[in-house]
């Protein structure tokens, strides 16, 4: 419930997201029943797009980004810091609209921020390391 004088931002962000993830578990308890035994090729991705249920904001953002192994490396993340990431970094919400979104402490933002970041900066630095870009 808004209350005035509260972050409208956070608010309608964290209304976004708890209708995501509610669509999303509803999904998962649906059960998906198959008549014919060969399933075409692109099945799960027409079912999928046919269900209503658009795509999450984080991933619209992450199929934006234009290196795969950034978007590896932040798919990789622990989700309660790929969240923190992505909401700092990528959406630009400040700790505090970011505690209340995920409804957590700012102090927990702070940390899972730098976490987060950390183990993003060693994934993309192992990634480069691997290519040759620099010396190990």
């Amino acid at each position: 419930r808004f209350e005035e004088g509260t972050n409208l931002r956070a608010w309608l962000y964290r209304i976004l997201m708890n209708t995501f993830i509610n669509a999303y578990r509803k999904k998962q308890r649906e059960p998906v029943t198959v008549q014919d035994e060969e399933i075409p090729d692109w099945y799960l991705y027409d079912r999928l797009g046919a269900s209503g249920v658009e795509a999450s904001a984080e991933t619209e953002v992450l199929d934006r980004l234009p290196d795969e192994d950034v978007q590896r490396a932040l798919e990789a993340l622990p989700e309660r810091f790929r969240m923190a990431v992505l909401l700092a970094d990528v959406e630009g919400f400040s700790y505090r609209e970011i505690a209340e979104i995920l409804g957590v402490p700012i102090g927990t933002v702070m940390s899972r921020l730098h976490r987060g970041r950390k183990a993003l900066q060693k994934a993309l630095w192992e990634k480069v390391q691997e290519r040759g870009l620099v010396a190990r």
